[in-house]
């Protein structure tokens, strides 16, 4: 049972998000016990049973409702991207085999976040874990980007051994919250577990790739194919999920791989399976071709205001022809920065404790990744307090300005612990009585200002997008962004 945007949801752990057809089918057959018809999939590639059941009885009083079928509130999932693997871009000496093992060898049930990526795709976040091994150019060794509760983020001083990964987890989970900083905690593990480090002769470096379009059936190698499923509504029908895993149970399909977009992928598809998997998906009426507009969004599970506000976002991009393909979005709830794993933010502000019994229209904040890759973890404010209604414009703003930068600055950067963290300042105009900043480099689309407007070129009638106050109000200052 975990706690989620003050809504308690039961969970099922996946580690590593594989699982087999027939461990599905067991998750399936046991949610239709408790008169489930749909479960959804979570960001971090596990499984959420719905709190009520066909008929709007809490699930949690059937009589066969089983605590211990969920996982505990204070464990965690292992994400991993294995999912990736033999059907986008990878490093070159990682296998399948090699994520499989790994996960093998945790014996225990982590209660940190835990990631396991390649940084070659895109697919899985890189930094979205408490405990971020990502794979390194040395075959068999990873680096280790540490984000502990209550601690700053930082790179563990070594690059961990494949074979080391599990027990260097396990003794960070066991010691972090008894030590000082990294170097204690880097020479007590030294002493304590038995490991084959290596030295960081280069910090890691990621290439900026655009998001990649998963969906539909795709050819995979000389004689296989692979499948990747999505539902609109995060709302997956357990009748056709019976039906695949059987299928997949016949075709001799070992594994089936939960993403963190709230989709599943199926791999080493035969040849000679591939008609008849079209076939069942067809008679089903799934549909495996949704626009590439619709692929790309992250949102709160069950959460139908972020979904109506997705749909009527999709729908605009859709009829003015917008283009969004590599970009990614995410809707949230006063998140913390440093959890966020897309290229833009829509972000929903809290409604004021004075005014919450009044029906008021939300108002949201738009932010965006440091030359829109998430793996910067760096994150600008676009706009602030913006109705719904303006959303539409803004988006396509900042699409039209990653369209503009992509491929014209350097599309990789180094991320690792030798690289000390830059500080830009930017010098911005802000209006005294509201706080809303107007910044040349992305000007002002409320007011029909164009990008690289500069705050004296500004016409005189020119006033605050929020507040209405006059340009006489605003002052300038110096912002230092991270």
């Amino acid at each position: 049972m975990i706690m989620n945007n003050e809504v308690v949801q039961y969970r099922t752990y996946i580690k590593g998000g594989i699982l087999s057809p027939v461990e599905l089918q067991q998750i399936i057959e046991y949610a239709q016990k408790l008169e489930l018809d749909t479960f959804h999939f979570g960001s971090r590639q596990d499984i959420i049973f719905p709190l009520k059941d066909r008929n709007e009885n809490i699930v949690e009083e059937h009589d066969l409702f089983d605590p211990s079928f969920f996982s505990s509130q204070s464990q965690q999932n292992i994400s991993c991207s294995y999912v990736s693997i033999d059907i986008f871009d990878a490093t070159v000496w990682l296998r399948g085999t090699t994520y499989l093992y790994i996960l093998e060898e945790f014996r225990y049930k982590p209660t940190l976040k835990i990631n396991i990526t390649d940084p070659k795709q895109q697919m899985v976040p890189l930094f979205s874990g408490d405990l971020n091994f990502i794979a390194s150019p040395n075959e068999d060794y990873w680096y280790l980007f540490l984000k502990l509760p209550d601690w700053s983020e930082m790179y563990y001083p070594a690059l961990i051994y494949t074979w080391d990964i599990a027990k260097i987890a396990e003794a960070i989970e066991k010691e972090y919250k008894d030590v000082t900083g990294i170097d204690e905690l880097f020479k007590l593990l030294n002493q304590k577990v038995d490991s084959n480090n290596k030295v960081i002769e280069n910090p890691l470096q990621v290439t900026f790739n655009p998001f990649p379009y998963y969906e539909g059936m795709n050819k995979m190698g000389i004689n296989q194919y692979w499948l990747g499923l999505y539902w609109r509504n995060n709302k997956y029908d357990l009748k056709f999920l019976k039906m695949l895993c059987e299928f997949c149970v016949e075709h001799r399909i070992g594994k089936i791989c939960l993403t963190s977009w709230k989709s599943f992928v199926i791999k080493g598809i035969p040849r000679e399976s591939k008609l008849a998997l079209e076939k069942l998906l067809g008679q089903s009426g799934i549909n495996v071709r949704h626009s590439a507009l619709e692929l790309n969004w992250h949102l709160p599970v069950s959460n139908k205001k972020a979904l109506e506000l997705k749909k009527f976002l999709v729908m605009n991009f859709d009829q003015n022809d917008i283009s969004t393909y590599g970009l990614t979005f995410s809707i949230v709830a006063n998140q913390n920065q440093n959890r966020y794993f897309t290229s833009i933010v829509i972000e929903e502000n809290k409604t004021p404790e004075r005014i919450k019994d009044f029906v008021i229209r939300s108002t949201y904040n738009v932010l965006y990744a440091k030359n829109f890759d998430p793996n910067t973890r760096n994150y600008i404010v676009y706009a602030q307090d913006i109705d719904q209604m303006d959303l539409p414009g803004l988006l396509l703003e900042l699409t039209k300005t990653y369209f503009q930068n992509l491929g014209t600055k350097n599309d990789s950067h180094n991320v690792g612990v030798i690289a000390k963290k830059e500080v830009l300042e930017i010098e911005v105009y802000q209006c005294n009585d509201c706080q809303t900043v107007y910044d040349p480099s992305v000007g002002d689309v409320l007011r029909g200002i164009s990008i690289g407007t500069e705050f004296m070129d500004l016409p005189v009638d020119y006033n605050c997008s929020l507040c209405e106050a006059s340009i006489d109000n605003f002052e300038k200052i110096v912002l230092e962004i991270v």
